[in-house]
């Protein structure tokens, strides 16, 4: 248990005293009490609100409240003074030995340091890519794809059930113009000089294999033959085809999906239409018209059509939404009540990760999941901003023979998985990122990825050169040799646990890439003080015992930057290159 969940622990008892002796009322909720780390580190080493939230159930005062949990912390063995600042809020110091006693507990659990039950096994589907099978991932696929990726990973540390989904969109016109560009690529297998690829058409050579492909199985049959009788197969065999190349440059990135849904065979399954029916037997389901569009002027043409609607208003949309068109045909958000009902039934919450253009239809899909489940199921919706690629400041120019755009694919190979990961953590999902070639391979402060990875080479390096020195970690180190700077970071390091937790309850993993950026540059800070005095080096060679206590410091934060760097599904360096 780490140390932010063991005084949190020692708090819940104090309260339950209190509620035992009739000081605080039972059943007053506890779920908003927090411990952490106060604002300003000058006014103590933990914070609690625990006074500031309950006093209103507790019919009192937050500072009157606070007077009566003081003196139940200040009996605390570890604790060296407690202090109420403002209207209510209490602060305490901690004895340097729990911060020695945490720095063990960050080498003994190792690669379990931080992980959690705060998810208490519950069900997160998370959605994520869900590219059109049109063609090979490219850069605007990327950053949702490593943000719902590094999510799912931090839901499992925090101890939640996940399934990494991705939605196959194989039941549009896209699918259609796919197959149309394939087969045209499988007649150039065969010999055919088929020009310029005709406007409309997918242009990219990533088709060239599956016409090769397609002219194998089926020969000269169908070059000549008309539509009907070739496009349902060269649809399913290209949408099969695109499936396996996506797996495999998502694979570059270490991104595998439990499940790949296809909207077609949703659609097929009559579950499209048992959705409808769940809505219109609560009365949610009405045939109207919708209103005349905003955007249109009085001299624009305009007939209201009858159509199927769903009540999406009365759970916070700005209007009802059609489900179904005036030919019988399903719309898209029909087809994508039914999906999101379908993933509830292995769910108790859903995460979708969408890119900006489907920000407008957030509002629409979760009123839909609230009335198809009854509020059982929550749908979070985060937004990916675009990614900007340049080159040494420049914009970067699109790749002509990979139909208009730069793959994922060349860009891993140009860099690195691990690079290429980090850079899409190193801010927020929901703010736009710019990816420079040339800025994220520098060798400097101001690249994340290098700084983080530094700090871990350098404590990599430190124990080689311990060992060739032959002092050894573990033998009986002497944490109190640590000083007040060194502990210091032990309390930045401490931190890590519940930055998993906040994480992964607020959904956003690109808090773990700011926190190791945070406590690398602490790590960086501690190692630079030996320039100026080498007394203060991690590694004395006339002084084994200081030398095996800073040792053991640079280990613990190694491990976290590990564990760290796990969640973002990033590989930590041992050396630099």
């Amino acid at each position: 248990m780490s140390l932010y969940a063991r005084y949190s622990a020692l708090l819940d008892g104090i309260l339950d005293e209190l509620t035992d002796a009739g000081q605080l009322p039972a059943g007053l909720n506890r779920k908003s009490v927090a411990v952490e780390p106060p604002r300003d580190p000058s006014h103590g080493d933990l914070a609690t609100n625990a006074a500031m939230v309950l006093a209103k159930g507790a019919g009192t005062n937050p500072r009157a409240l606070a007077e009566a949990i003081k003196p139940k912390l200040e009996a605390l063995p570890s604790v060296t003074s407690v202090e109420i600042a403002g209207p209510g809020f209490i602060n305490l110091r901690l004895a340097d030995s729990s911060w020695r006693d945490e720095l063990v507990t960050i080498l003994s659990e190792g690669d379990e340091y931080g992980l959690s039950d705060v998810g208490n096994n519950e069900r997160v589907n998370v959605e994520y890519v869900s590219a059109n099978p049109t063609g090979p991932m490219h850069m605007g696929h990327c950053r949702g794809a490593v943000v719902g990726d590094a999510l799912a990973r931090l839901l499992e540390a925090a101890g939640f059930r996940v399934t990494k989904e991705y939605y196959v969109n194989d039941a549009g016109s896209q699918v259609d113009t796919l197959a149309r560009s394939a087969h045209l690529r499988y007649r150039e297998a065969l010999g055919e000089d088929i020009g310029e690829i005709p406007e409309g058409l997918y242009p990219g050579d990533y088709l060239k294999p599956v016409g090769v492909l397609l002219a194998g199985e089926f020969g000269a049959r169908f070059v000549d033959a008309p539509e009907a009788e070739w496009l349902e197969q060269f649809k399913a065999k290209t949408v099969a085809a695109m499936i396996e190349l996506i797996r495999h440059d998502l694979g570059l990135l270490n991104i595998h999906h439990d499940i790949f849904a296809s909207e077609a065979a949703l659609q097929a399954s009559g579950k499209v239409e048992q959705a409808m029916d769940n809505l219109r037997a609560k009365g949610l389901v009405y045939e109207g018209q919708l209103e005349r569009p905003k955007s249109l002027d009085e001299h624009d043409d305009w007939e209201p059509v009858e159509l199927t609607l769903f009540r999406s208003s009365q759970f916070g949309d700005d209007q009802d939404r059609p489900m179904k068109k005036s030919d019988g045909s399903w719309t898209y958000f029909g087809a994508d009540a039914a999906y999101h009902l379908q993933k509830t039934e292995n769910a108790d919450h859903l995460v979708n990760i969408w890119g900006a253009d489907h920000a407008g239809t957030v509002k629409r899909v979760q009123a839909a999941v609230t009335a198809l489940t009854d509020g059982r199921v929550d749908l979070d919706v985060k937004i990916i901003q675009m990614v900007k690629l340049l080159r040494a400041g420049e914009p970067i120019k699109m790749s002509k023979r990979a139909g208009n755009f730069v793959t994922l694919a060349d860009v891993v190979r140009e860099v690195g998985k691990d690079v290429v990961r980090f850079m899409m953590l190193t801010k927020r999902a929901d703010t736009p990122l710019d990816f420079d070639f040339a800025k994220v391979v520098e060798a400097s402060k101001d690249n994340p990825v290098f700084y983080v990875q530094y700090a871990h080479a350098r404590i990599c390096s430190l124990k080689r050169k311990a060992a060739e020195a032959g002092v050894s970690l573990g033998s009986e180190a002497n944490l109190s040799l640590l000083d007040s700077e060194e502990l210091a970071l032990v309390k930045l390091a401490a931190q890590y646990p519940r930055t998993v937790e906040s994480a992964a309850m607020a959904h956003e993993p690109h808090r773990i890439a700011f926190y190791l950026y945070d406590l690398a540059a602490a790590f960086h800070a501690l190692w630079n003080r030996g320039n100026d005095d080498p007394e203060r080096r991690f590694l004395l060679e006339n002084n084994p015992q200081i030398s095996r206590s800073r040792l053991e410091l640079a280990q613990g934060i190694g491990q976290i930057i590990r564990n760290g760097l796990d969640l973002m599904g990033v590989e930590a360096a041992e050396e630099m290159r």
